[in-house]
């Protein structure tokens, strides 16, 4: 485990918790230990489900700009290379991944959590990407990810003005997907996470595959990745497992142990 980034595994969901106090401030080392720990997720059967969690005061404050501010711009390219990589190795995650949001989640804060498949937040939070009023944009995936969820005109006037968005805001606009009170949004991750524990591994990478896949392309080419994606999971125990379950017992009856 690296000193600011950690993952703790129990009953098939990983922690993924970011412990750099006090805003836990992306600087270059904790970047480097969140895409080692986000490949460990990826790679270890006992990981079924991911929460990204960065403790009860707040989510991720963004990137260091102390230590941004004195960059030349062969380092600054070389960290936002490797920060928006990081970022991407977190959303390409094939498991479910929930990020657990409390206080603040601005700049790289916002693009980890919009790396994440939902987002739980705590009803007092602020997110936003105010990276222009530091005279530069988002450089971890913000323009890209933050477009996609709440449409390109919407993006614009956050990106744009750099504001700070309260939850209420960021529920109807679909940057979280669900509120709760402030000392109960890493529980409900955990609660929303422990279906997934025991299912259908294989099935849930595909689903979440198909769906991203699906994103970067017209409609017709999506379409061909589904039918490949779905055809693909005869050939597991996942299929095999759920449909012998359902017709035994009907549905909502499976339980699964695929690989």
């Amino acid at each position: 485990m690296g000193e600011f980034v950690r993952l703790e595994v129990d009953g098939g969901i990983g922690t993924i918790r970011l412990e750099r106090p006090p805003v836990n401030a992306i600087n270059g080392q904790l970047q480097a230990e969140l895409g080692e720990v986000a490949r460990e997720a990826s790679d270890r059967a006992d990981v079924r489900v991911v929460i990204l969690y960065g403790g009860e005061k707040t989510f991720c404050g963004g990137a260091d700009v102390k230590e941004m501010a004195d960059r030349s711009y062969v380092e600054a390219r070389a960290f936002g290379t490797a920060l928006q990589n990081t970022v991407s190795t977190v959303a390409v995650i094939p498991k479910p991944v929930i990020a657990a949001i409390t206080g603040y989640a601005l700049g790289g804060g916002l693009e980890l959590a919009m790396a994440a498949d939902r987002r739980i937040a705590g009803d007092n939070v602020k997110v936003g990407q105010p990276e222009i009023l530091l005279g530069i944009i988002p450089g971890a995936g913000g323009t890209q990810r933050l477009a996609r969820l709440v449409g390109p005109a919407k993006a614009k006037d956050l990106v744009f003005t750099g504001r700070f968005v309260k939850a209420d805001e960021a529920l109807s606009l679909g940057i979280v997907d669900e509120l709760v009170a402030p000392d109960e949004v890493y529980n409900a991750a955990l609660k929303y996470a422990q279906q997934f524990a025991n299912g259908p591994a294989v099935a849930l990478a595909n689903a979440k595959a198909a769906i991203d896949g699906g994103l970067d392309g017209d409609l017709a080419s999506g379409l061909k990745l589904e039918t490949h994606l779905f055809t693909a999971l005869w050939a597991t125990e996942d299929q095999t497992t759920g449909m012998r379950s359902f017709v035994e017992n009907g549905p909502g009856k499976a339980t699964f142990e695929g690989k």
